[in-house]
């Protein structure tokens, strides 16, 4: 290592270049060096040098980034492997499979989180994204101005600092979200039955399945026993186990934007004379969308649906962000991929990442198989 880290720097950086440049020439020659092999003629031999030449950087980026990565979580999933540990990894078979499928009680309330979040957030964020796209596909004035803000939360992402900026808003005394929702119930009292009923419900659903996830449902009998919420009653977002899981489905919501340009894009491929011979034989607006545009919507249904399904499965920024330093709140809305993260960096047991990254990988795999299977039964292709 070089004193000075500027130096350093600079040197990792020329050898890093050479080295692609180095392996790009390797894959091209090789490329060429196979095409001549088999007889090839040499302007085909030239045109493969080329375009493995080219392709070199994201192959070789592959190789080194995704698949030797793979090759040795596979391995360590079947070893008792420990970043801290000198010794070496001992050979433990199927154990790490067996615990964390049969026994692992943090993993399976992982499952439940999960499941939650995925059965209830991903519904409403397309609902809410089709909502936004068809409002959007109407010609208004300052249609691209309502574009771009709906779709500003997807550049902003995750980050720490949009999250950190969410958890002040999510306060429950201070937060601005609550003290809109008071403003409003208080405003309209009618409005403000309706918000009791959805916390009352809401707060029914979550202690049920957070008795599934610990085996105990006293939680569940004290939100039954205590009734129907009081009047000043407020959602406790990042307060209370009952709400923080619906605080990270809110965010979910609040980051559909890339759901409702897929949508958007649909509706305007919807041809315009199947409305307008609809409207002709005295079909209402909504009877148009619902016999004509959410049919042919369905491609673009069955996309979003795989990729939030997927994304669903794999959230964790939000639940690291908002709950790593709140230990009561944590095991609440602790996701697969939270506590593949607990299990590798927090604790270390590399091992028995893992195994859960792979049992990970072949839910995420079954249930997207699964979706393929049964899209036959509800996609419409006919106008694509």
């Amino acid at each position: 290592m070089l004193k000075n880290p500027y130096l350093d720097l600079i040197l990792t950086a020329g050898l890093t270049v050479i080295f692609i440049i180095a392996a790009c020439f390797g894959l091209g020659m090789l490329a060429k060096w196979i095409s001549k092999k088999r007889g090839r003629s040499p302007v085909y031999q030239e045109s493969a040098f080329a375009g493995y030449f080219f392709a070199a950087p994201w192959i070789v980026g592959f190789i080194i980034f995704i698949i030797i990565p793979l090759t040795f979580s596979f391995y360590w999933s079947f070893t008792d492997y420990r970043v801290t540990a000198r010794d070496p990894a001992n050979w433990l078979g199927l154990e790490n499979y067996i615990t964390l499928l049969t026994k692992d009680e943090g993993f399976r309330a992982s499952i439940i989180n999960t499941l939650y979040l995925t059965v209830i957030g991903l519904p409403l964020q397309m609902g809410v994204a089709l909502f936004l796209a068809v409002l959007l596909n109407r010609k208004i004035r300052g249609e691209r101005i309502f574009r771009m803000g709906f779709y500003l939360p997807v550049i902003l992402g995750f980050n720490t600092a949009v999250l950190l900026c969410w958890r002040l808003m999510l306060n429950t005394g201070t937060g601005i979200i609550n003290q809109i929702i008071r403003a409003i119930t208080n405003a309209f009292p009618l409005l403000g039955y309706v918000n009791r009923g959805i916390i009352y419900i809401q707060e029914i659903i979550t202690a049920f399945f957070l008795g599934l996830s610990s085996g105990k449902f006293n939680l569940l009998n004290k939100v039954i026993e205590a009734g129907f919420p009081a009047a000043n009653r407020v959602p406790l977002w990042v307060q209370s186990p009952l709400w923080s899981k619906m605080s990270v489905i809110l965010l979910m919501i609040w980051g559909c934007g890339a759901m409702m340009l897929i949508f958007l894009a649909g509706l305007n491929n919807v041809p315009k004379e199947l409305h307008e011979s609809a409207e002709v034989d005295g079909a209402s607006q909504w009877q148009r969308f619902w016999k004509i545009s959410f049919p042919l919507l369905t491609p673009y249904v069955f996309y979003n649906l795989v990729v939030g399904l997927i994304n669903s499965l794999q959230i964790f920024e939000p639940i690291f962000v908002l709950y790593r330093d709140n230990q009561p709140l944590v095991s609440s809305t602790i996701s697969m991929v939270y506590y593949l993260w607990q299990k590798s960096f927090s604790h270390f047991e590399i091992g028995y990442g893992s195994a859960i990254s792979w049992v990970i990988l072949v839910i995420i795999l079954v249930i997207t198989l699964v979706q393929f299977r049964l899209q036959k039964r509800w996609v419409n292709y006919d106008l694509y």
